[in-house]
């Protein structure tokens, strides 16, 4: 087993000492079993990020765990009982239990394992060192491979022979990068990296669910400023959108979202790496399998971030915020801003980009203060007419600045 520092443990963490865990460790032990916390709740928690969830590790088999489960009043849901993981439902929360394993035989994700009781066996078929650190219900860690040197210097990894690891699961191409992405400092690691490059292709026997699963997490993450642009460079990144991409620009935008500290989602970022091309974002948002929401916001941010760049003078943030809505003209601003290779976002945000960006933020919502009903009210016949005559007196609020009223607009509409 691997030094782990003495004074390192979990044991202050609060999720180590939640009711329905505690259960959970209870009801494996009074089977006979060993039950330790692995993965990210571990990781995260050494590096002091939030845990989401928590996954265990156990000797016990997974029957063995449904019937001990059963035994102390939880809920088993047998989610992937071949691969000996079964979901347990305690107190309210969902906690995978999986079997410890070695595999015999990789197919990529179909991989045939047998179930054991090594704890060292099963730390070897996983991904990287720090993915497969334990902890025992006290806090304790079990570290057999160092990651928890790793964890705490933000050393991505490979376990063993990293072209090995590659070919059980091509995803882990793409996980290299977005861990590193989320928990990495420094350089991504050379062998690592060399073998993602040399093994790219076997992205294209994935699912482009997954590639898109996996994508969402990566682009938006911290640190993706620093692996999207070796992605390019090393071939990989092409590999997954099947499309040039401009990094300098989602370079750009991680870092006005840092300097404003907002958050931008990775359908933005999507569009700062693939352009604004309505055609070239729908060939994307297949090629990744995104939802026809993603697909729209996309279509809208892109929309809006073009009129913001061909508008001369700058455009009216009411305006913008009337056709776009907010969600989609605030990341339009980044976007354009982004854009201009001339401006670092290392400089900061200029006076007139603060100010567009604040007024993007604070303005209320315009809303076209005249319906059809007002027109029939005003003495208008009902009838494709009033579709028109809406649209015409549409033109003329947008054209004086959003700023007639409704009787103004009304008495328009009755002498024109």
């Amino acid at each position: 087993m691997a030094d782990t520092p003495a004074q390192i443990d979990l044991s202050g963490q609060d999720w180590l000492h939640a009711n329905g865990l505690q259960r959970l460790f209870d009801a494996l032990e009074k089977a006979g079993a060993e039950a330790r916390a692995v993965g990210g709740a571990v990781r995260n928690s050494l590096v002091s990020v939030p845990v989401a969830d928590v996954d265990i590790a156990t000797t016990a088999r997974p029957e063995d765990v449904i019937a001990a489960v059963n035994a102390a009043g939880l809920k088993p849901i047998p989610t992937g009982v071949d691969h000996g993981t079964v979901t347990v439902l305690s107190e309210g929360e969902a906690y995978e239990v999986t079997t410890l394993r070695r595999d015999v035989e990789t197919f990529g994700r179909q991989a045939k394992v047998v179930f054991g009781s090594d704890w060292i066996e099963d730390a070897k078929r996983r991904d990287f060192t720090l993915n497969a650190i334990y902890a025992d219900r006290a806090g304790t860690l079990f570290d057999p491979l160092g990651g928890v040197p790793d964890c705490l210097a933000g050393r991505v990894r490979f376990i063993g022979n990293p072209e090995g690891r590659i070919r059980e699961d091509y995803l882990r191409i793409l996980r290299f990068f977005r861990i590193h992405a989320t928990y990495g400092k420094g350089k991504l690691d050379p062998e690592g990296l060399a073998a993602c490059a040399r093994l790219q292709e076997g992205l294209q026997t994935l699912s482009s669910e997954r590639i898109g699963a996996e994508m969402k997490r990566l682009l938006p993450a911290s640190g993706g400023s620093s692996v999207v642009p070796e992605m390019a460079q090393k071939g990989i990144l092409h590999q997954v959108l099947l499309q040039d991409a401009d990094t300098d620009v989602y370079c750009r935008l991680h870092g006005y979202a840092a300097i404003r500290n907002t958050p931008i989602p990775f359908t933005t970022y999507l569009v700062a790496l693939i352009g604004l091309s309505e055609s070239t974002l729908r060939k994307v948002a297949e090629r990744l399998r995104l939802s026809n929401r993603e697909l729209d916001h996309m279509l809208s941010v892109a929309k809006a971030a073009e009129t913001q760049s061909t508008s001369n003078p700058p455009i009216d943030p009411r305006l913008q915020l009337y056709h776009f809505g907010a969600v989609a003209s605030l990341q339009a601003a980044f976007l354009s801003f982004s854009a201009h290779e001339h401006v670092s976002s290392a400089d900061g945000l200029s006076d007139c980009q603060e100010a567009f960006l604040s007024a993007l933020e604070n303005e209320e919502l315009p809303v076209f203060p005249i319906q059809g009903k007002d027109l029939i009210s005003a003495g208008m016949a009902p009838g494709p007419e009033i579709g028109a005559a809406l649209k015409k007196l549409e033109n003329i609020w947008i054209a004086g600045g959003l700023k007639q009223g409704r009787s103004e607009l009304l008495k328009l509409a009755v002498t024109t």
